[in-house]
């Protein structure tokens, strides 16, 4: 995944910009964190993807070419 310099070495991140990284909506981002798709810590009253967590989550999605 591509991040932007100004978010490197962030270790949480918003919905709104795990949704701009992974090119969905915004409420689709927090849909899917509430639902459980997405990895999300709650922080207070405010939910927060864990930058690493959301990378693995990626990298256990994507196919492997067939061998």
């Amino acid at each position: 995944m591509n991040v932007p310099n100004s978010q490197r070495g962030r270790l949480l991140l918003r919905p709104p910009e795990a949704a701009e990284e992974l090119g969905i909506s915004r409420a689709l981002a927090y849909r899917w964190a509430a639902n459980g798709i997405l990895p999300s810590i709650r922080v207070g009253r405010s939910v927060r993807i864990p930058h690493d967590a959301l990378v693995a989550w990626i990298a256990e999605r994507t196919q492997q070419p067939a061998a």
